[in-house]
């Protein structure tokens, strides 16, 4: 069984990593602009070096996978080497099968919207199995390890320099959006990895909570939680119930509650994840 879920874990990381190394190929590549990636940078290495952009991908990879094990430490699993040498073996493949592709859309505006949202859905398959394509990752990891910056902002910084980089090969509109695409890339790939997952915490205090704790068991199917409180006013104990659900039951609970009782003080919260052990 351990076996299989491994096995089926690998596949999912592949295609993830299929879907990245196909948004540089047929999307950021042709358009020349460089949104903030390992491979952005190695694109624009390539007006430099003699070398496929696959290949400069490959050895910046390999090279930082290795700088990253001895600032680091043994930090970085077994998918993310994986991801790291997959993806650009993939994208290697493509320029064999597609030499001199050209854009699809012949408009590098629509190239980065396209390859922001494709590469969007591939990191929200790579990111919550605890899995990156590397480059850019274990850059951001020695910043915030040896500047102390926030592992997020060390990652919006490394793809801001790799946007600008593009300066150095490409006029002044292809530059502008780099950097836009690199600020918006941030934004999508934020939704689809947390947007999707989105739950809500619900806080209720009412009078008739005994029918809305037995309507979130039995008809939500949900758990909740039963605080004793006492309100600051009138130092009156109250009994609290909170509980998380996704959108859908979210809706029937707050039409369930606003039918049951309409004064009801409620309060709610946005939850991008949670991990608990599931009732047998």
């Amino acid at each position: 069984m351990k076996l299989r879920n491994t096995i089926k874990e690998f596949a999912i990381i592949t295609v993830g990593t299929v879907i990245v190394a196909a948004a540089v190929f047929f999307f950021m590549m042709p358009s020349h602009v460089s949104v903030g990636s390992g491979a952005a940078l190695a694109m624009v290495l390539s007006n430099f070096i003699p070398l496929p952009v696959s290949v400069i991908t490959l050895i910046m990879n390999v090279g930082l996978l290795i700088i990253g094990f001895i600032l680091i430490g043994p930090e970085f699993g077994a998918k993310t080497i994986y991801c790291s040498i997959l993806m650009p073996l993939i994208m290697g493949v493509f320029e064999i099968f597609f030499p001199n592709f050209q854009s699809i859309t012949q408009d590098p505006l629509l190239d980065v919207i396209c390859y922001i949202l494709v590469v969007g859905v591939g990191l929200a398959i790579l990111f919550p199995r605890n899995a990156s394509s590397g480059g850019l990752d274990i850059v951001a990891k020695i910043l915030s390890k040896y500047l102390g910056m926030d592992l997020g902002k060390a990652m919006s910084f490394s793809g801001m320099v790799v946007a600008l980089s593009s300066a150095l090969c490409y006029d002044s509109k292809t530059v502008i959006l780099s950097l836009l695409g690199t600020y918006f890339g941030g934004m999508i790939v934020d939704h689809f990895i947390f947007g999707m997952n989105i739950k809500r915490r619900v806080c209720v205090i009412s009078k008739d909570l005994d029918t809305i704790v037995d309507f979130v068991l039995h008809e939500l199917h949900s758990g909740a939680t039963l605080n004793e409180i006492i309100g600051a006013y009138d130092r009156t104990p109250k009994v609290e119930m909170v509980t998380i659900v996704d959108k859908h039951e979210y809706r029937r609970l707050m039409d369930y509650v606003r039918k049951i009782d309409p004064k009801a003080f409620v309060t709610v919260y946005s939850v991008s994840e949670i991990r608990y052990q599931p009732k047998k």
